[in-house]
C-alpha cells in the first residue's frame, strides 16, 4: 500500500518526460541535467563541443540515467532548426526546456565595444527566446511544457564594471513573465532561476582567488557560495507536476544574496 507521504512525493517525479537543457555539459547546467534524469526524465545534452557533450551523455549513463547528445551552438539559428527537428524525430515531444547558456563580459559600457554588446545580447537573451519559440511550438501541441530559464540575481542587482550582463537577465526575466502569460492559458508554466555566486568552472578564477572568493562569501547572509549540486531542487520542482500553479516567478537560490542592501 502507498502511503500518502509516497504518493505526494510522486507529484515530484519527472518520470516520461524529456527534458533539453541548454549548456548541460558542465556546471549548473549539468547538475540540472543529471537532477532531472535522477528524477526520471531524458535528458538532453547541450553543449558547443561535442566531445565534451558525448563525455557528460557518458557520465549520466553510468550512474543509470537515460541521457542523449544534442550539440549546437544556440546562437547559431540554423543548428537550433536542426536540433528541435532531431527531437522531433528521435522522441516525437518536449516536455521540458531549460535556458541556461550564458556569457559574461565584465566591462564598463566605457570599455565594451559595440560589436560585444551585440554579442552578449544575442547569447544571454536572443537565443533564449528562440529557444523558447521552438520549445514552445511543441509544448502548444502537447497542451503542457514548463519553460524554465536561468537568469542571475544580477538581474535584480547591479554593480559598476559590468554594464550589459545584467540588462541581458533582466530582459530574459521579461520574456520568462511574457511567455507565462501568453501560454499559460495552453497548459504551459514559465518560470526563471536567479542563481547567486556557485563555485563552478565559469567561476574558476574567482574561486581561486582566496580575496575574491571571501568577500563574495562574506557578502552573503549563509556566509559562503553555492555548491553546483544545490540548483538542482529548484529546477526539479518547477518542472515537476508539484508547481503546476507556478507561473511567471523568479526563484532566487543565492543563500539569501538578493536580500541585502
Amino acid at each position: 500500500m502507498t502511503s500518502p507521504s509516497q504518493s505526494y512525493l510522486q507529484r515530484f517525479s519527472l518520470a516520461g518526460q524529456v527534458a533539453l537543457v541548454t549548456g548541460s555539459a558542465r556546471g549548473l547546467g549539468l547538475c540540472i541535467a543529471r537532477a532531472m534524469a535522477g528524477s526520471g526524465a531524458h535528458v538532453l545534452i547541450n553543449g558547443r563541443n561535442a566531445g565534451a557533450v558525448r563525455a557528460a551523455v557518458e557520465q549520466l549513463r553510468g550512474q543509470g540515467l537515460a541521457a542523449s547528445a544534442l550539440a549546437f551552438d544556440v546562437s547559431d539559428d540554423d543548428a537550433t532548426a536542426r536540433a528541435f527537428a532531431q527531437v522531433d524525430a528521435e522522441h516525437g515531444r518536449l516536455d521540458i526546456l531549460v535556458n541556461n547558456v550564458g556569457a559574461r563580459n565584465r566591462k564598463t559600457l566605457q570599455a565594451i565595444s559595440a560589436a560585444e554588446i551585440r554579442a552578449l545580447i544575442e547569447t544571454d537573451l536572443v537565443a533564449g527566446m528562440l529557444l523558447a519559440k521552438q520549445a514552445a511550438e511543441r509544448m502548444v501541441r502537447q497542451r503542457a511544457g514548463r519553460l524554465i530559464a536561468i537568469t542571475s540575481v544580477a538581474g535584480e542587482l547591479a554593480r559598476a564594471g559590468d554594464a550589459v550582463y545584467p540588462a541581458a537577465k533582466q530582459g530574459l526575466t521579461g520574456m520568462v513573465r511574457a511567455l507565462a502569460a501568453e501560454l499559460g492559458p495552453l497548459g504551459i508554466t514559465s518560470n526563471a532561476i536567479a542563481p547567486g555566486t556557485f563555485a563552478t568552472e565559469t567561476n574558476a578564477e574567482m574561486v581561486t582567488d582566496a580575496a575574491v572568493r571571501e568577500r563574495l562569501a562574506a557578502r552573503n547572509p549563509m556566509g559562503r557560495w553555492g555548491d553546483p549540486e544545490e540548483i538542482a531542487g529548484a529546477a526539479v520542482f518547477l518542472a515537476s507536476p508539484a508547481a503546476s500553479y507556478i507561473n511567471g516567478q523568479v526563484l532566487a537560490v543565492d543563500g539569501g544574496l538578493s536580500i541585502l542592501f
